[in-house]
């Protein structure tokens, strides 16, 4: 990481009124030097950016060169990104984790999905999570001097023996201690617990609570999400999933922890996915719960969250003068009774509106994956031809890559909507998305 190989940092593109963008900069350009020096990575840059005056060598996309003065009096991010995000080449996943949903993929997912990085500079970035297993000491204490933050660092357990049993690295035992390393130098971590039933639960899961509530407030929060499990586990380590009785021994497990540690510390810092509830057949604890929302991409208050913000909007929904056009909600099985909760509560407020919701099972992962995110085109598709009802379908935004309107089974939205007949709505996880979608009229 950051070896001092000069990269080329081509800019790909430029925040409209952005500093860049006053100083000219364009897509094409390339940053040569910031004050007359190479940096090898994003860090590098960003930490020389940061500045209130500061000099770019700028080689232009017509091959001519200029230095740029930088005045920058109120800290401002220059405002451009770059074609390679972090200007130097990701760092490799280098562990073999009994749990790793890469695994056990099918050999028709979407290509991006194969690629396994352990890059903390992505972290940083996209809100990545880590292990950490791949650093050696002068990239810790070059993220320490840095302080990059925040790091979302992917824990699993804090026992260093078990921690090396199940991410197959002897590199793996360290991580307390070097996570003791960034909080001593102010960097801000959020940590993630997956937890496989048998293996990293019960006193292994006390032992990680206990270990990461000492090095609050350097570590702000700790998601616990279940194993995922496809169909393609083939020769792999033998998992089992999380039911109703095993779910429910995990919330009572956390739940004492949560509560002493919000007397204690404010918080309860450690914060349980909505699928163990849904699964223990508990209600999904209130919004004030999860606080900030920390972790609400990992699943984590998501339901939650949605909850509140539909109930904030119901009070203002404005009936449409124009018909509302009749939809079909495509969900997944464990977010089939709450997607129903929220239509039926906006039917409340809305008597005419003509929805059908229907789950999609996961065939191309296997039935035991069960969240939304993970539905495919595929599946959409062999499931909903001859038996859709409306002929426009609201689609989570979850299920599609963030810059693409693509499946993770390689199917694009627009082949859905030409297989079915049908327009394809793609929905935000919001409450104020969801009714706004649910609400769309005729033209």
């Amino acid at each position: 990481m950051g070896e001092g190989v000069e990269q080329k940092a081509v800019i790909s593109s430029v925040t409209y009124d952005s500093i860049a963008y006053d100083a000219g900069l364009e897509c094409g350009d390339i940053i040569k030097t910031v004050n007359g020096k190479t940096f090898c990575d994003i860090l590098d840059f960003k930490y020389m950016t940061s500045d209130e005056f500061y000099t770019l060598e700028i080689i232009k996309k017509d091959g001519s060169e200029e230095i740029i003065e930088i005045y920058n009096d109120y800290y401002e991010n220059l405002g451009v990104e770059f074609e390679n995000p972090l200007i130097d080449k990701p760092m490799l996943c280098k562990n073999k984790c009994v749990f790793c949903f890469m695994d056990q993929l099918p050999p028709n997912v979407r290509k991006t999905m194969l690629f396994k990085d352990d890059d903390v500079r992505l972290s940083f970035l996209q809100g990545n999570y880590v292990t950490l297993t791949n650093l050696n000491d002068e990239d810790i204490e070059r993220l320490c001097k840095l302080k990059v933050s925040p790091i979302n660092v992917s824990v699993h357990v804090t026992d260093g023996e078990k921690r090396v049993e199940m991410l197959k690295n002897p590199n793996a035992s360290k991580v307390m201690e070097i996570m003791k390393r960034f909080a001593d130098s102010g960097i801000v971590m959020n940590a993630q617990i997956v937890l496989c039933k048998g293996i990293n639960d019960g006193k292994y899961l006390e032992k990680s609570i206990t270990d990461l509530k000492k090095l609050y407030p350097a570590v702000r929060s700790v998601s616990i999400v279940p194993v995922g499990l496809s169909k393609f586990r083939d020769n792999l380590c033998k998992l089992e999933g999380f039911d109703s009785s095993s779910s429910n021994d995990v919330i009572s497990l956390v739940s004492p922890y949560q509560e002493a540690f919000k007397k204690e510390i404010g918080t309860s810092l450690v914060y349980l996915a909505d699928e163990f509830y849904i699964n223990a057949g508990v209600s999904i604890p209130c919004y004030e719960h999860y606080e900030e929302f920390p972790q609400i991409e990992n699943g984590v208050g998501l339901i939650a969250a949605m909850r509140d913000e539909i109930a904030s909007e119901l009070p203002y929904i404005e009936i449409p003068s124009k018909p509302i056009l009749p939809k079909t909600i495509v969900t997944s099985y464990i977010a089939y009774d709450f997607i129903c909760e929220c239509v039926s509560k906006i039917k409340g407020k809305v008597p005419n509106l003509n929805i059908d919701v229907v789950k999609i099972k996961n065939d191309f992962f296997g039935d035991k994956i069960t969240v939304t995110g993970l539905i495919c085109g595929s599946d959409i598709i062999n499931q909903l031809k001859g038996n859709i009802k409306n002929n426009t379908l609201m689609l989570s935004e979850s299920m599609f890559k963030s810059d693409e309107d693509i499946f993770l089974d390689d199917v694009t939205l627009s082949k859905v909507e030409e297989e079915l007949g049908v327009r394809v709505i793609k929905t935000q996880n919001t409450g104020y998305g969801f009714i706004k979608s649910l609400l769309e009229t005729e033209v």
